[in-house]
């Protein structure tokens, strides 16, 4: 693998292509060209993602694509991929646009891996990492929280990655795993209060952060759920907007409602646990993860805690297939990449080598 398209030069996808221009040739590609005080190490060419003759011209000349776009624009990159023997990787949060892609990987010469991200992608990582020590699993838990450092107001949130992203989350059901039955459950329910180092947060069930790891866990778990971690009072003011006031029905309004009160803030935080119960023979016992990550400088750049943990986390998943630590054709679960292997790959390391709070 040597050549390497990015789709869509907003903050993440501007950080997948400086991270993989240190091993492949990158080319980054939006609608016009993003304007950052620092010179970017690879190529931008602009154009329309939506004008197929171009998108095929592009897509032919790499080795793999990395979509950065929103989900809804992912089945079409998807399909000219597959067409083309071109290896895709997306960050997609979305069940229906995964199992597009999953349906495409049955014939697919190159590697399909949607959900490369962050919830889902590196917090399946680790939660099929911790089960290994087991015999028998009783449990599996995933939270993530990409927040505010300094929350303020009623929703103590901002938006520091794309809103209809956390909006589709909030709004489509989740699958999970509950009493051993596999089904799907409705988002923002489920309301829990985690304590982390003195502070108190609640969490919510939200759509996609699983990924394929119910249909991989079926029958083996008795528990598997994953949750956003919020500050307390977020998820009752969100179902207030979405299901009291119907906005459901009209997501471009929620979403230019909440972008337009909520933008991005420079210092956030990612929170990342897991917790994994079950049996070594006879012994119950529990394992857990838990780190928090900050602004990271990169190649001289100050990038925000939930840019780079998503970036690194795709980037490292390309570098994997690049150099044969994972197949190099057919569908890609998240659970199934080794968490060691991964963890040593030159942007898996970031997670080490981060600020991070254990």
């Amino acid at each position: 693998m040597k050549k390497v398209l990015t789709l869509g030069l907003g903050k993440v996808g501007t950080l997948v292509g400086v991270l993989l221009s240190k091993k492949f040739e990158v080319t980054g590609l939006d609608r016009q060209k993003p304007h950052y005080n620092f010179r970017l190490p690879f190529e931008v060419v602009t154009g329309d993602v939506t004008d197929e003759g171009l998108m095929r011209r592009l897509i032919g000349q790499q080795d793999a694509i990395v979509s950065a776009l929103p989900y809804f624009l992912n089945k079409d990159i998807a399909r000219i991929a597959h067409e083309q023997g071109v290896h895709y990787f997306d960050l997609t949060e979305d069940v229906e646009t995964t199992n597009y892609i999953r349906e495409l990987s049955k014939s697919a010469k190159s590697v399909m891996a949607p959900q490369c991200g962050l919830a889902p992608g590196f917090i399946g990582i680790i939660g099929a990492h911790l089960t290994q020590d087991f015999t028998k699993l009783r449990d599996i838990e995933l939270r993530v929280g990409a927040l505010p450092k300094y929350p303020n107001g009623l929703l103590a949130y901002s938006f520091t990655w794309s809103p209809a992203g956390v909006i589709n989350e909030y709004i489509n059901d989740a699958e999970a795993i509950h009493n051993g039955e596999r089904k799907m459950v409705s988002s923002l329910d489920g309301i829990e209060y985690i304590n982390i180092g003195g502070r108190e947060f609640e969490a919510f069930t939200t759509s996609g952060g699983l990924g394929t790891m119910c249909e991989t866990y079926e029958g083996k778990v008795d528990t598997l759920n994953y949750k956003s971690i919020r500050y307390p009072g977020h998820g009752k003011l969100m179902k207030f907007l979405i299901q009291e006031l119907i906005l459901k029905n009209d997501k471009a309004l929620l979403t230019n409602i909440l972008e337009h009160a909520k933008p991005p803030v420079k210092e956030d935080v990612v929170y990342i646990y897991a917790v994994v119960e079950g049996w070594e023979g006879e012994k119950l016992f529990r394992n857990e993860y838990f780190k928090s990550f900050s602004p990271l400088s990169i190649e001289g750049k100050q990038w925000r805690a939930i840019s780079w943990t998503t970036a690194a986390s795709v980037a490292a998943v390309v570098e994997m297939v690049a150099d044969g630590s994972l197949p190099p054709q057919g569908f890609i679960k998240q659970e199934e990449i080794p968490f060691d292997t991964f963890m040593k790959t030159d942007n898996g390391r970031l997670y080490n080598n981060a600020d991070a709070i254990a």
